[in-house]
């Protein structure tokens, strides 16, 4: 008896999920984005956001909630209701939360469900011009020599580019300085006036000023060379073999979200991202279309999640 109990409730529950999936969306959706905007990642989402907008024939709400180093947006989502009405726009800060914290208002690995990996911005290595290093080999040569010489900032402690030098610096053997920003735009504004010798920034932040000479890019931290500057060899071909640091951009909602609305979301969002006019327009500034599967997304989640939090302990990386 029990066990007929129980199936048909768990065919009562499917056929309410599906029910939900196919009326989904009713009203407007809400895309989180732990930044300000104008960001890179800002950016993007206002992107997809509008090509969504279309397809769901709902608007959907880009909402800037910066602080607490992508905490305030993630707690947001991590408590929404799991109906695939309140997403979260992730990026590495997330995978290094529970390890940088001591206490944090959520679980990374158990409160947040897939969607896709939209697409990933390299980090890419930049000197200012009065760095004398014409590649990432003769960086760590200085380095080497002079220790503690060069000033690198970042967009904050446990940031994607604090954690891309930290693990640069301890593949290569060097010491470098860690100047902490609120926020990549400003510290990009002090490695351009020359307080800072060199910085590991998202290309879309900097891609105007390597063309202009204003900065010098030395090598791309992904593993493989960049689509967008091919021409720039990676970290690991640079010195450093198996050096990898990449910029993702996702899409992640509550836990419990239904299958169909996670699948629905993920299929909307390849296919906008597969339109030639928007390929090209995401190459332009700099991002590199993935939109893979929420499966795949959660394997690499938890593949980042445990190799920065490595770096994280090894480098004694604290918050502030």
């Amino acid at each position: 008896m029990l066990r007929i109990i129980s199936a048909g409730l768990l065919l009562a529950l499917f056929g309410a999920a599906s029910v939900h999936a196919q009326n989904f969306p009713a009203r407007p959706l809400r895309l989180v984005v732990p930044y300000a905007a104008g960001g890179s990642t800002d950016v993007l989402a206002r992107l997809i956001g509008q090509k969504l907008t279309e397809r769901l024939g709902q608007a959907v709400v880009v909402d800037n909630r910066t602080g607490a180093g992508t905490l305030i947006a993630t707690e947001i989502v991590a408590h929404a209701a799991p109906d695939g009405y309140t997403l979260l726009m992730a990026t590495p800060p997330l995978v290094v939360a529970d390890t940088l914290y001591k206490t944090v208002p959520f679980n990374v690995a158990r409160d947040f469900s897939a969607i896709t990996n939209i697409a990933a911005t390299s980090n890419v290595l930049v000197v200012h011009p009065s760095v004398a290093a014409q590649s990432a080999r003769e960086l760590i040569a200085m380095a080497k020599a002079q220790p503690g010489r060069f000033i690198y900032g970042s967009s904050g402690i446990g940031g994607a580019s604090h954690l891309a030098v930290a693990l640069f610096a301890s593949m290569a053997g060097v010491e470098l300085l860690h100047v902490p920003y609120k926020g990549g735009s400003l510290a990009v504004t002090d490695l351009l006036g020359g307080r800072l010798s060199l910085m590991f920034a998202n290309l879309t932040t900097v891609q105007q000023h390597i063309k202009a000479g204003k900065l010098r890019a030395l090598a791309i931290g992904t593993a493989q060379r960049s689509l967008v500057v091919p021409e720039l060899p990676t970290v690991a071909e640079a010195g450093v073999p198996g050096y990898e640091a990449n910029n993702w951009n996702g899409i992640v909602a509550p836990a419990g979200t239904p299958r169909a609305l996670i699948e629905r979301l993920q299929r909307d969002i390849r296919a906008i991202v597969e339109v030639p006019e928007m390929h090209g327009r995401l190459l332009q500034s700099a991002f590199e279309p993935i939109a893979d599967t929420p499966d795949a997304f959660k394997r690499y989640l938890e593949s980042e999640r445990q190799k920065w939090g490595r770096v994280v302990r090894e480098a004694g990386i604290k918050p502030e």
